[in-house]
């Protein structure tokens, strides 16, 4: 196909996959047979998906999933952990999220608090949220270099702004004066303007421990805990059936050899 006055025009105007569609179309001989009005519709719709395939790429980038491979169409329900399946269910749809709550998944070491969290994530940039994920440990450090370095404003500016923020690995340390302070001002600028997921090993009962100071983890704990949902883990670690599985798997195959 020659190159079309159009081409340019819809380059020209950044409508790249609306220009990759009039090209496949012009190439296409069975094309010859739909009129404009038939045309119009599938370039739109062209231009509408790869749209949508690179916001979700920048979403997904920015979120910095710890498993980006994680999809809440590979959760195993049958998992011994007492994953609340109608609950889970629930919370994929993410009404919770649109309605600016919060969600707290607790359990021991192991047991996929994490994956599930990312899921989660995974699943709000599908649904075209901003999403961005945090171990807390790692979170209070960057602020703390920030404070240093002049970068502290943007930490921050990022940890508010997102319409998810995924904190992992909340506790057990004690915090000191300053993350105190970094997680109240978080907390309160998402408080009833976007929604928190918060993983734990410790149960909620023990966080006020965690935080330390009584006035700052009365005021931290009623903005996260009362509008929050609940997911309470329990079982074996699912890190060490994998890789038992893997370790049997291996000697099958080796006294079949």
């Amino acid at each position: 196909m020659l190159q079309h006055p159009t081409l340019d025009q819809l380059r020209h105007l950044k409508l790249h996959g609306m220009a990759r569609a009039f090209t496949e179309l012009g190439d296409n001989a069975q094309a010859g047979e739909l009129d404009h009005a038939q045309w119009l519709p599938l370039l739109l719709d062209r231009e509408e998906a790869e749209r949508d395939d690179r916001r979700l790429t920048y979403r997904l980038r920015n979120a910095r999933l710890r498993h980006p491979d994680a999809s809440i169409e590979d959760i195993d329900y049958r998992a011994p952990r007492r994953l609340d399946k109608a609950l889970f269910q629930q919370l994929t749809r993410g009404k919770w999220i649109a309605r600016k709550q919060n969600l707290i998944v607790t359990g021991p070491c192991g047991v996929g608090k994490s994956w599930l969290a990312c899921a989660l994530g995974q699943k709000a940039c599908r649904d075209d949220y901003s999403v961005l994920y945090k171990r807390v440990p790692r979170m209070f450090a960057e602020l703390e270099t920030g404070r240093a370095d002049g970068r502290y404003p943007r930490l921050f500016r990022a940890l508010t702004k997102a319409n998810l923020l995924i904190l992992d690995d909340w506790g057990p340390d004690r915090l000191n004066a300053d993350q105190r302070r970094d997680f109240m001002e978080i907390v309160e600028d998402r408080y009833q303007n976007a929604s928190i997921l918060i993983t734990s090993q410790l149960p909620v009962a023990k966080w006020h421990d965690v935080i330390g100071e009584p006035t700052f983890a009365d005021a931290i704990l009623d903005r996260i805990v009362h509008n929050a949902h609940r997911i309470d883990l329990d079982g074996p670690s699912m890190r060490k059936a994998i890789a038992e599985n893997i370790n049997a798997n291996d000697v099958d195959r080796t006294e079949r050899k």
